[in-house]
């Protein structure tokens, strides 16, 4: 297995534990007054937002060679910490 591979599925398997937290975060807010169904709704959106930034971006390393994708993972990195820092908070 190549690094590349080894990288996009290490992302894949965080981007399963960011699902099923922002899963749980769902159900918190269904469950939640309105005031902060309102927080939660905005959390949940903008974590939904980074997880397709981030799945785009795995796909595109998916189509690039193996020389080019180091320029990709930056790209990645930037957008995966968004991510976990929204994920981290809620979880």
């Amino acid at each position: 297995m190549s690094t590349k591979d080894a990288y996009k599925q290490k992302i894949e398997a965080e981007l399963e534990l960011v699902k099923a937290n922002l899963e749980v975060l769902k159900a918190k807010a269904k469950s939640a007054t309105a005031d902060i169904q309102i927080n939660y709704s905005k959390e949940i959106e903008t974590i939904e937002k980074n997880y397709a930034i981030v799945q785009s971006k795995l796909g595109e390393l998916g189509e690039v060679g193996e020389g080019a994708w180091e320029h990709l993972k930056k790209d990645i990195e930037n957008s995966w910490d968004s991510l976990r820092a929204y994920a981290n908070k809620n979880s």
